[in-house]
């Protein structure tokens, strides 16, 4: 059996475990609130009053409201929940996926095209290996 912790360990990558989807309950109910259009619009019209009718900590609200994907997920955001806001925004997965990189959508893609990202360096954060 993996140790928690052992998760935790693997660089550029945040495992949803357990412990994160307790974490980030309300913020992945949140967005899937924004399957339905009516909420879509409330969202759109005044971001923040929407979210606060979550109880969501202030740290999850700011994530959405700036758009920092990896910070959400770090916040038990699970990216196939957060897909709804991006979509809301008529984003793609890949331009979500590029700016959480720190690439555009179309270097993301080249990046995939040409096989992802490498499995070569660091393998674990602990270990500095």
């Amino acid at each position: 059996m993996t140790d928690s912790s052992d998760l935790d360990d693997i660089p550029g990558t945040t495992v949803f475990t357990a412990r994160r989807s307790r974490q980030g309950y309300y913020l992945n109910q949140f967005c899937m609130s924004l399957m339905k259009e009516a909420n879509r619009a409330r969202f759109k019209a005044d971001e923040r009053s929407y979210l606060d009718e979550w109880p969501m900590s202030e740290a999850q609200k700011q994530a959405v409201l700036a758009r920092d994907y990896n910070a959400a997920i770090s916040l038990g955001g699970n990216i196939y929940f957060l897909a709804k806001i991006f979509a809301t925004d008529g984003k793609s997965f890949q331009e979500a996926a590029g700016s959480m990189t720190g690439m555009t959508a179309e270097e993301y893609a080249g990046m995939m095209r040409a096989g992802g990202r490498s499995p070569e360096g660091m393998r674990s954060i602990r270990e500095g290996r």
